[in-house]
């Protein structure tokens, strides 16, 4: 499924929502129709229906809407039934539509036509729309929003509920999205949801493999802008975002649990979980792509059957982020990485199965990186023929420049490791250092525990003396005793020459 029709679908899917960055109204119930349906039909939907006002009230009866998809890959076709816009008399319009609304999805897979029909639910809701010509602001509440997969059909052949079920519901949703119109159409949204529930099953017809995720998230909170050309062409995705195009939220959940379980050829996997909550941030725009991830106090159980006994893992924390640049340019631009697991807590099981002994401290591992630099694009990368030339020929898609090490801390087994560094790179020199870019610059580090680690290494056989012995004489030429018992500081420079220095004493 391509990436112009998912723009395209969470567009038809806004329509029904009334969540989305992308909706549209203004003071009157028919310009709030025309802006709604001149959006849609911008981006290649087909809109049919029958127009009727009266009084203050204007309704669309028998309303659809339809796309094909990409690639004579299918078609989308959503049934609105009837939609009312109401006039209420004091410069608001009130939005009215079906409880249940069927969308169905047509593919072809595999030489198969495949028909997916999902029910787009909602209970007890109510959209009011305020303000002004160009600057609006929607107001949604429902007692239950959902979706519901409703059926599956391969070549005409209706399948068994038990091949596939999707029900996500959403409680106490409310929202309210702040739209303004102009060359670009500026949108800012707050949304929030008492509860999220999702429970899904799938089982392969023709075998006994199948497989079910469920879970729920609570108090799940969503903030978020938006930027979209009032004229864009969305089989164009480079040219959309050469013209503005940009999207930047935060979902964050209060407490969250999942189960899920696979069964295949025999071979079962089950995992079950919980947190204190999470956050997840994307942005996107011609810039640069940013995804971040973070949960609280995560614990997670594993039984398999090809482990020996159930396993449960937990943290203090887990988190990832990535913020990197995208479009072609000159200069170089910033980007970042960062990695944060805290307080990892392996069980006594595993540790058992290699330190029966107890020799190793049990201590909770850590590891925390913060990287950021500078990097020049050489390609478009959100261009698909880019990145499909790129994947065939591989080439580099850029050049490294600049590299900052914030943070780096690693922690387990009674040692632990802290640095943090800073580097430029010149791309004009690619031998001094077998085809990197040469670096200059210096990273400092403290290492506490490695003796005695080595030590308890070979207390439990896992190391020989010899290979100990060389252990500690690589250490010794690249760090120096530090202040505190066991404890080593390394400063590595990189010079302008090319020459690699440890403590000042050159060892390259």
């Amino acid at each position: 499924m391509s990436r112009d029709f998912l723009v395209r679908g969470c567009a038809a899917v806004s329509l029904y929502a009334f969540t989305s960055q992308f909706a549209f109204a203004d003071v009157t119930a028919r310009d709030v129709w025309l802006e709604w349906k001149g959006y849609l039909e911008s981006v290649g939907y087909s809109i049919s229906g029958t127009e009727t006002m009266s009084g203050g009230a204007l309704t669309i009866s028998d309303l659809g809407i339809s796309m094909r998809i990409p690639e004579d890959a299918g078609a989308m076709s959503i049934d609105l039934g009837q939609l009312t816009f109401a006039e209420n008399g004091d410069g608001t319009v009130s939005v009215t539509m079906p409880e249940s609304i069927p969308m169905r999805i047509d593919t072809v897979d595999g030489g198969d036509n495949v028909s997916m029909r999902f029910d787009l639910t909602q209970s007890d809701a109510a959209l009011l729309v305020s303000g002004a010509p160009g600057d609006m602001t929607y107001d949604y509440g429902a007692g239950e929003v959902g979706v519901l997969l409703g059926e599956i059909a391969v070549n005409g052949q209706k399948l068994p509920p038990e091949v596939g079920r999707m029900t996500v519901t959403l409680g106490d949703v409310s929202s309210k999205t702040h739209l303004e119109t102009g060359d670009m159409r500026v949108t800012s949204q707050q949304m929030t949801a008492r509860k999220v529930v999702y429970d899904m099953g799938f089982r392969d017809p023709e075998s006994s493999e199948n497989a079910t995720l469920s879970g729920a998230l609570d108090q799940v909170e969503f903030t978020g802008t938006g930027s979209v050309p009032a004229q864009m062409n969305p089989d164009d995705f480079p040219s959309m975002l050469a013209a503005g195009f940009a999207v930047q939220g935060n979902y964050r959940y209060a407490a969250g649990q999942s189960a899920m379980k696979v069964d295949a050829d025999g071979e079962t996997f089950e995992y079950s979980g919980h947190s204190k909550g999470g956050e997840i941030t994307v942005a996107m725009d011609a810039r640069h792509l940013a995804y971040g991830v973070r949960q609280t106090a995560p614990v997670m159980n594993v039984t398999a059957s090809e482990l020996p006994f159930p396993v449960t893992l937990q943290a203090a924390e887990l988190g990832f982020s990535v913020d990197m640049p995208v479009a072609k340019s000159d200069e170089p631009q910033p980007f970042g990485l960062g990695l944060t697991v805290a307080d990892f807590v392996m069980p006594e099981q595993l540790w058992s199965s290699f330190d029966p002994a107890g020799i190793l401290p049990r201590d909770p591992a850590t590891v925390a990186i913060d990287l950021t630099g500078k990097a020049r694009i050489l390609h478009d990368l959100m261009d698909p023929a880019t990145a499909a030339m790129l994947e065939q020929t591989g080439m580099p898609p850029g050049e490294l420049h600049a590299l900052t090490i914030n943070d780096l801390r690693l922690s387990a087994a009674g040692a632990a490791v802290t640095g943090k560094g800073d580097f430029t790179f010149d791309n004009s020199d690619l031998q001094s250092f077998g085809g990197v870019p040469r670096p200059e610059g210096t990273v400092k580090l403290q290492i506490i525990g490695a003796n005695g680690l080595i030590d308890r290494l070979i207390q439990m056989g896992l190391v020989s003396e010899d290979e100990a012995m060389g252990f500690r004489m690589m250490l010794g030429m690249l760090a120096v005793p530090g202040d505190g018992p066991d404890t080593l500081n390394s400063t590595i420079e990189v010079n302008e020459q090319g020459q690699v220095l440890a403590n000042g004493q050159r060892i390259k």
